[in-house]
């Protein structure tokens, strides 16, 4: 039995949409593992991306507003669609200050932290989806939040890390941030698994 009516076309977006973030952050963990030298790349990458985020997100408002009976709250789906692109927009923002920035060095904690934005992402797309079948989603966003405290104690040791061993002032302000951009998007799909918790328990 599926907890909300059968009303596709918004599920479907909101499922095109983490695909987008989920591509996005698989981007930006190889470009870090790759090297210095590619972050340019990646960041051109991403941004064509997240173009294609901000198309979708623009089509799931206009239907929006074009709907007279939703599947969910109208409320809970703008939401739901401005946190998601809240995700995208600080991958590409995080890919932008590694290029811009010229980072000529990446730490290991940098790849483990894009590393984690990426299973969040991965995660997200897991609850999105049992979100469209109506299966329970407790766990993935139990998953994405421990992932984001997992993420917010490796920023803290870059950070203390960074001001015990750079001497450099430009580059440690390059550097920190960086961290801040990395650790805010994992805050950003913490977001939307409070906001998908919330559209649960408002619909059971």
């Amino acid at each position: 039995m599926r907890l909300f009516p059968r009303e596709e076309k918004f599920f479907d977006l909101l499922e095109a949409h983490i695909e987008h973030s989920v591509e996005a952050a698989r981007v930006l963990h190889e470009g870090l593992r790759t090297g210095p030298h590619v972050l340019g790349q990646v960041a051109g990458e991403i941004k064509r991306i997240e173009h294609e985020g901000d198309r979708i997100t623009h089509q799931l408002f206009t239907r929006l507003n074009q709907t007279f009976v939703t599947p969910l709250d109208p409320e809970d789906l703008h939401n739901l669609g401005s946190a998601l692109d809240d995700v995208l927009d600080i991958i590409e923002d995080v890919a932008f200050r590694l290029s811009a920035y010229r980072i000529d060095r990446i730490p290991a904690g940098v790849v483990e932290q894009a590393s984690i934005i990426h299973d969040c992402c991965k995660t997200l797309r897991i609850a999105v989806g049992k979100l469209k079948d109506g299966k329970p989603i407790l766990d993935d966003c139990i998953e994405i939040n421990r992932l984001e405290n997992q993420a917010d104690d490796a920023v803290r040791a870059l950070v203390s890390d960074l001001f015990q061993n750079e001497t450099d002032a430009i580059r440690l302000l390059k550097f920190k941030e960086v961290y801040e951009a990395l650790e805010s998007a994992t805050d950003r799909c913490e977001d939307v698994a409070d906001i998908l918790q919330t559209i649960v328990v408002k619909n059971s």
